[in-house]
């Protein structure tokens, strides 16, 4: 007989939870990817019933005698640890009402439908009913969450992508990105003011860039067994670990937008793809958070994807894709990976100016949970915003603006500071490679990318949630959180 009945129990619950969310993983990506317009509400109740479902799963109210049953087991390390994460599931999932869990659902999915279409109009007035909506529900959703944590509402849907976070730290770290970072756009833009660079000549057909993507996630370890590329309006990554489904959009006039949208996801992507398999069905085989989950894919788009030595590995799937020419030299081809060009769209930002991006939106969202702004306020906060940190006007352009994410419309609130902390993430990453690899970038220059990928993997994508992620961060670079090692990167890359 087993000695830990009640784990037991527990976790064939959450593997029950598992395989549901798994349908209802592929059920979203194919609403973002293949669905037909007028499949949408129909989409939408259909992923609403399931929410509820799953909610409904994961509050039954046998699971708090379970839970403290459980505790009081002879438990190894890995079922406390995954102990841990049950119960905090659970905590989260018991402070919401199972109608607004299912309201939310729905209304989200409608917004997120409407804005499909109404973006590319710059229909901001038909947007914001819409948005309007799905902000209530969200504050409805931050309160709840507050009150059984003992947060504030905000903080009470950071938790929830970046647990332990909170935004008073985000908003000190974030100070200081403010300080030194317009100094730096302007250093870098003046360096590279006088650089000629070849540009390339296209167009640039979307079969042969859909080509080359696979070629890039090919060279990075993709397992195309167990994943796939398509296409959508917002490129993600989603999916399941043991079926990844990412996605990008193309332009023919420029291959690079796509081509490092697919090196990005390809990091999320080999991250969920190298989750512990013997434990996956369990909350201890998750990604541990989205911010570190974005310093996976910040690890393969800027850390490697960027790096000068990188492009030589780029320039013969170029050439091959698209025939050879000046511009896909490995040197040149660098300079145009390292463009610092203040720009209007969040995922084509150069690395320098992303941070930019970031700040703007957690402020703004920040304002908005908190009661402090309205869907109203939103253009004049965004048009302020990026001409202080930017430079750019942004006045009437609201597709380019504040339509341009989905993630309000999909409501993420509380999402947008995990890109940037998982960019100090990577950064201190590639510093404690390189303390472990002193040959690391001789190595990368060489095709020899295993150094990299066997670190991710021994200490971040094989952990998942044993840890929680100061105590994983801790363990994977031997040192805290370190915003310096983001700094001293740019810095080195684009001023030497």
């Amino acid at each position: 007989m087993s000695t830990t009945p009640a784990y037991d129990d527990l976790a064939r619950r959450q593997l029950r939870l598992y395989r549901l969310g798994h349908l209802q993983a592929i059920t979203q990506w194919d609403q973002s990817a293949f669905m037909p317009t007028r499949g949408a509400e129909a989409r939408g109740q259909a992923l609403a019933e399931m929410d509820g479902l799953l909610h409904e799963l994961a509050t039954d109210p046998a699971l708090p005698a379970l839970l403290d049953a459980a505790a009081a087991e002879p438990l190894d390390g890995t079922q406390q640890a995954n102990l841990r994460e049950i119960r905090r599931a659970w905590r989260s999932a018991n402070a919401l009402p199972q109608a607004l869990v299912e309201a939310k659902s729905l209304a989200n999915s409608r917004c997120e439908h409407a804005w499909r279409s109404l973006r590319p109009a710059n229909d901001w007035a038909g947007f914001v009913p819409h948005l309007r909506e799905v902000l209530r529900l969200a504050r409805e959703e931050a309160q709840h969450l507050s009150q059984q944590a003992g947060l504030s509402r905000y903080d009470a849907l950071l938790d929830l992508y970046e647990p332990g976070m909170r935004s008073a730290e985000v908003a000190r770290v974030f100070g200081e990105l403010r300080g030194w970072l317009p100094s730096l756009i302007r250093d870098v833009s003046a360096r590279q003011a006088g650089e000629a660079v070849i540009r390339p000549v296209g167009p640039f057909p979307v079969a042969a860039q859909r080509a080359l993507g696979q070629d890039a996630m090919h060279l990075m370890g993709f397992d195309f067994e167990a994943g796939r590329l398509d296409e959508s309006a917002h490129p993600f990554c989603g999916g399941v670990p043991e079926d990844v489904r990412m996605t990008t959009r193309y332009r023919e006039d420029d291959f690079l937008p796509a081509l490092m949208g697919v090196i990005h996801e390809t990091g999320h992507g080999r991250y969920e793809q190298n989750l512990p398999r013997e434990l996956l069905g369990q909350p201890i085989a998750r990604a541990r958070s989205m911010g570190i989950h974005e310093s996976q894919s910040l690890s393969f788009e800027m850390q490697l994807g960027s790096h000068p030595a990188f492009a030589g590995l780029l320039a013969p799937l170029l050439a091959k894709h698209f025939g050879a020419q000046p511009a896909f030299e490995p040197a040149n081809l660098h300079k145009l990976l390292t463009r610092v060009q203040p720009g209007l769209i969040r995922v084509d930002a150069d690395e320098v100016t992303y941070p930019a991006h970031v700040i703007l939106r957690f402020e703004i969202e920040h304002a908005l949970i908190e009661g402090e702004a309205e869907v109203d306020d939103i253009p004049a906060l965004w048009d302020a915003q990026m001409a202080e940190l930017l430079n750019l006007d942004t006045r009437g352009n609201f597709k380019d603006g504040p339509m341009q994410d989905v993630h309000w419309p999909a409501g993420l609130f509380g999402y947008f500071p995990c890109y940037t902390l998982g960019a100090m993430y990577a950064a201190q990453w590639f510093a404690s490679m390189r303390r472990l690899h002193p040959a690391l970038d001789e190595q990368i220059a060489r095709g020899e990318l295993a150094p990299v990928f066997d670190w991710l993997n021994t200490r971040v994508w094989q952990a998942a949630s044993r840890f929680e992620t100061p105590e994983l961060v801790l363990r994977a670079s031997g040192e805290a959180l370190n915003p310096a090692h983001f700094q001293a990167h740019l810095r080195q890359r684009y001023l030497g």
